[in-house]
């Protein structure tokens, strides 16, 4: 008989993508004990190295996601300078496995679930096929961060597919009967050019592409943007049902693209380019979308509405793809900006019938217009944060996701601010303890009140080599936590490469010119923070010399303490100007 290990824990989260690694992590460094249950044998989903599809978010200036993915971005430009898929599997498990509070099942597929009599889940089931064991985990919250909502059929959520009638929403959309359409599925290619001719034989079963076919789609190999997405199929089909079929015609048709590149005689130095990668895993792009306490709509986003729940954002352009994919006779999407940012509210994080589901991913309470927009993975991590942040105010006070909504919103919020999550429409309160302390800095005076404005994105501070910002309190106070915000450029103007190169985590096609990526040359490598206790002696809280990171966090010191000192002593490259937003102490 197979056996059956058992699991307990505060939250349980069913998927490791994005939105699933981000809301394990924000939970456990909120206190909570948490299990996170994976069926692949890598992290990340969508954006693995097993499907390899670009991790995309809010376009414009000074509005790349920061929080957990901007620590997961800076990571893998420290570790991973050649954008290597193997590395960034390791970057998305390492960030993972060293939270004390996660356990950590990979390769295990959650496949059933049983409730309680008050319409809450007990515990759900998964089978792990390296060990042929069952995994049933006991939580009191758990968080579908699936991407095909798993826990809608095996709880009864409610959740919907396809897409609405422009009638029922009002929506500027062209669809005027609703159906079940989705938008597809791609398995990806990526190549590298080189210096010696290679030849190429397509198998058999290799779709057999023209002309013709090719010319909404064609590939452009030196461009960096080219990275295949239109190789899409599934949409007017079953994309859950029907995805193994599917996956075989993705297959055929990314062999056969690859036979036009090499063999169509219409790229003349094909001769040069090798495939280094094809996926067999298809990357979805939507499902099931779970039904929470509000649903929201494309006129939501194109209004920038201000949510007073607002607990994340979005800002990719209303991106959808007509469920025929490929083989639509036609430009393979539609493209319309939104507002970037714009806000995501709370109640579209969890169920309006089962009282302890969260939910993050491309699967959140949406109509499917505004899911063109709020699918891509950056966004989704964003809404990933805000559910483990939620989860962990939920542990606290034993309460419900409704619970946190009607009874420590604002508590939500705050943790989500400080934590460096940018929420349009409601700006982050300064830390009080340090609002009102004499701040000085070296004999540096312009610009010192953005180190406490609530402002960390637009008002930066610059000092020099060595300057000392201090914090002197008019009484001895109690610290209990640093917080520092560093200028990671979020722009990335300061790294190599073209605008493409220098917005994503990873390429597709490697070219000879390829850049060697680095940090931000205008963050800071090397700090020293100390408190002054009563006494007039010296307590050092951190003395780091290699940091690559926007947001730091540092424990207080059980003393009271008269002073607070920062000293940035080396930015990343040797620059000289040393920049941040926030220096701040609560």
């Amino acid at each position: 008989m197979l056996k059956t290990r058992e699991y307990k824990a505060d939250l349980c989260v069913v998927g490791g993508g994005l939105a699933g690694m981000c809301a394990a992590i924000a939970a456990a460094r909120g206190g909570a004990k948490v299990v996170l249950m994976q069926e692949r044998p890598v992290l990340g989903g969508n954006a693995s190295g097993e499907i390899r599809m670009w991790v995309c978010g809010a376009q414009g200036k000074n509005v790349r996601e920061t929080g957990i993915m901007e620590e997961i971005a800076l990571e893998n430009l420290r570790r991973n300078p050649n954008k290597n898929y193997p590395i960034w599997d390791s970057i998305l498990w390492d960030i993972v496995v060293k939270e004390p509070n996660i356990t950590l099942l990979l390769n295990c597929s959650c496949m059933e679930a049983s409730m309680k009599a008050d319409n809450a889940i007990g515990s759900v089931t998964g089978w792990q096929m390296t060990t042929q064991c069952f995994c049933r985990v006991t939580a009191d919250l758990f968080a579908d961060c699936s991407g095909d909502s798993i826990l809608a059929p095996l709880t009864g959520a409610h959740c919907r597919i396809g897409r609405e009638a422009a009638s029922e929403f009002g929506e500027d959309v062209s669809t005027k009967v609703e159906d079940k359409k989705t938008m597809g599925n791609s398995c990806l290619i990526q190549a590298h050019k080189g210096t010696t001719p290679v030849k190429f034989t397509a198998p058999d079963f290799a779709k057999k592409l023209t002309e013709e076919d090719v010319r909404y789609r064609r590939p452009h190999m030196e461009n960096t943007y080219e990275n295949y997405w239109y190789l899409e199929l599934g949409g007017d089909r079953d994309s859950i049902g029907d995805c193994e079929v599917v996956r075989d015609e993705l297959v055929a048709l990314a062999y056969g693209m690859w036979d036009y590149i090499k063999n169509s005689g219409k790229y003349p130095d094909a001769d040069l380019w090798e495939l280094d990668f094809l996926g067999f895993l298809p990357g979805k792009r939507e499902s099931r979308r779970m039904m929470g306490e509000y649903l929201m709509t494309q006129n939501d986003i194109t209004s920038d509405r201000a949510f007073e729940d607002v607990v994340a954002y979005g800002g990719w352009p209303l991106d959808d793809h007509d469920p025929a994919g490929f083989y639509y006779d036609g430009h393979p999407n539609t493209s319309y900006n939104t507002p970037a940012p714009y806000a995501i509210p709370y109640r579209t994080l969890y169920s309006e019938n089962i009282e302890n589901l969260f939910f993050a991913g491309r699967n959140i309470s949406m109509t499917h217009a505004a899911m063109s927009s709020t699918r891509v993975m950056a966004t989704c991590a964003v809404c990933g944060q805000a559910v483990g942040t939620a989860a962990a105010v939920a542990v606290k006070y034993g309460a419900t996701p409704h619970g946190v909504y009607a009874e420590h919103l604002s508590e939500l919020q705050d943790m989500l601010l400080w934590n460096d999550c940018l929420l349009p429409h409601h700006p982050r309160t300064p830390a009080a303890l340090t609002k009102n302390a004499e701040l000085t800095c070296s004999g540096v005076t312009e610009g010192l009140e953005n180190l406490r404005d609530g402002n960390d994105r637009e008002n930066v501070f610059v000092c020099g080599k060595g300057d000392v910002i201090e914090y002197r309190f008019a009484k001895p106070e109690k610290v209990n936590e640093v917080r520092i915000i560093f200028d990671s450029d979020l722009d990335r103007t300061t790294l190599p490469g073209d605008f493409c190169e220098r917005q994503h985590a990873m390429r597709c096609n490697l070219l000879p010119d390829s850049p060697v990526m680095h940090l931000p040359t205008t963050l800071c490598s090397a700090y020293r923070c100390e408190a002054v206790l009563e006494d007039g002696s010296v307590c050092t809280l951190a003395d780091v010399t290699d940091n690559s990171q926007r947001l730091i966090l540092i424990p207080g010191c059980e003393a009271h303490v008269t002073a607070l000192r920062l000293t940035m002593t080396e930015a990343n490259c040797g620059g000289e100007e040393m920049r941040l937003f926030a220096f701040e102490a609560e």
